[in-house]
């Protein structure tokens, strides 16, 4: 049970980030949209690549955001993680 609430252990200001699916949801929308556009794929990899594409179009999107509430959690996140990076 404890592992259930592990994001509890995090700042109040971030925890939505860990616990939602969003982002996640979001992406297999996205993909599902790309591939029902093309009726019939010639392969499979035909689709692995549709699919690698659409996430590195996130990926590239997404790299320059900043998550709501990670600068006010930033201290508690390096002293939670000092042993892991430092």
């Amino acid at each position: 049970m404890d592992v259930l609430l592990t994001f509890m252990d995090y700042p109040s200001s971030i925890r939505s980030v860990i616990y939602t699916t969003n982002a996640i949801e979001r992406t297999i929308k996205e993909i599902r949209k790309r591939l029902k556009l093309m009726n019939s794929l010639s392969s499979l990899e035909a689709a692995e690549k549709i699919v690698y594409l659409t996430i590195q179009d996130f990926n590239e999107k997404w790299a320059g955001r900043k998550l709501r509430g990670f600068a006010e959690a930033h201290e508690a996140l390096q002293r939670m993680f000092e042993e892991r990076y430092f």
